[in-house]
């Protein structure tokens, strides 16, 4: 089996990348730094920006590997996106000089892909929790290669994420890395800093935190209220941005993570979970839909034969499949 050690280290380098550049953005964003796709959400400066950088990293090294990305430049070329055009065009220069704008937009246009069941393609996220950037909390860079169908490696930038959650006052910026039968290390994005991470071994549900998305939009508050009373757990939620949620539940911040669907039919996207579910299953737990089914990343862009996520430190995964199936009355 390959060991990945080039295929890594341009995705470390390719993230570290994006997430400085997001971390610019942020720094400086106004109201004309996002536009809205058909969906309503916000498309920030920084996904642009960010699917550049790494999509020219990727093609650069491994130019006969497909992309699937988010993000499309489609808009970017309409007098309309001029402004924030232009704005993309200035941040990714300040990663990859040498870039020309066309170049730039050709480059976000590498996440065309449609991935699929056979060989190999990477998956981004550019901005994982565009809502929480556009408030200045957290979000992530969530990169992942896919080989037949099974994702092999993850990285999953957290450039607000605290290494130690803890203590607010700690150090912001976190690089989570995991390879298939190498387990999960949790890097500072600004210095040496580097431990192996894991998640809780709490096996009563009574000590565990849950973990679930800010967006109520995004999973079911309400049926997760229902599914902690059925198995005993007593701590208020933790709700949290973005694959950070996934990152909370490797290093042991919380147990359990509920995406629950809200609409019938919705389509999970693989690079909505591809990076944070390596992470997570690495560092010991376990993720599957709200049957129970493992999630199905051969299939596409999307998880279409899997409901919503359930992810625990693997301990806990059995009963909060059975408290999820009875709460939304699946048999």
């Amino acid at each position: 089996m390959s060991n990945y050690d080039e295929e890594l280290r341009v995705a470390v380098e390719s993230v570290r990348q994006a997430s400085a550049l997001c971390r610019a953005v942020q720094a400086r964003l106004r109201d004309d730094d996002s536009l809205d796709k058909k969906d309503r959400s916000p498309v920030t400066v920084a996904d642009f920006g960010a699917q550049a950088v790494v999509a020219h990293a990727l093609a650069t090294a491994f130019p006969g590997v497909p992309l699937v990305g988010e993000e499309s430049a489609k808009v970017l070329r309409t007098d309309e996106g001029k402004h924030v055009r232009d704005q993309v065009v200035e941040h990714v220069r300040t990663q990859l000089p040498d870039l020309d704008e066309d170049t730039i937009l050709d480059e976000i246009d590498r996440g065309a892909a449609e991935g699929g069941a056979t060989g190999r393609h990477w998956t981004l996220d550019p901005i994982d929790g565009t809502k929480g950037f556009l408030r200045g909390d957290q979000y992530a860079v969530a990169l992942a290669l896919i080989e037949d169908g099974e994702i092999v490696l993850g990285v999953l930038g957290c450039p607000n994420l605290p290494l130690d959650a803890d203590r607010a006052d700690d150090a912001k910026g976190c690089l989570f890395v995991a390879v298939k039968g190498q387990g999960t290390t949790m890097h500072a994005l600004d210095s040496d800093r580097s431990e192996a991470v894991s998640v809780t071994a709490i096996d009563d549900a009574r000590h565990a935190k849950f973990c679930e998305s800010v967006e109520s939009a995004h999973s079911s508050h309400s049926d997760s209220a229902r599914v902690a009373e059925l198995l005993g757990v007593e701590a208020e939620p933790f709700r949290i941005d973005s694959q950070c949620k996934y990152a909370a539940v490797a290093r042991g911040n919380a147990s359990i993570y509920l995406r629950l669907p809200t609409k019938k039919g919705y389509e999970e996207k693989i690079w909505d979970h591809a990076a944070g579910h390596i992470v997570v299953t690495e560092a010991g737990g376990r993720v599957t839909d709200v049957d129970g089914k493992p999630l199905d990343f051969s299939l596409g862009r999307t998880l279409r034969d899997n409901t919503g996520v359930i992810v625990t430190n693997g301990k806990l995964h059995d009963r909060t499949v059975a408290a999820v199936k009875e709460v939304l009355g699946r048999s």
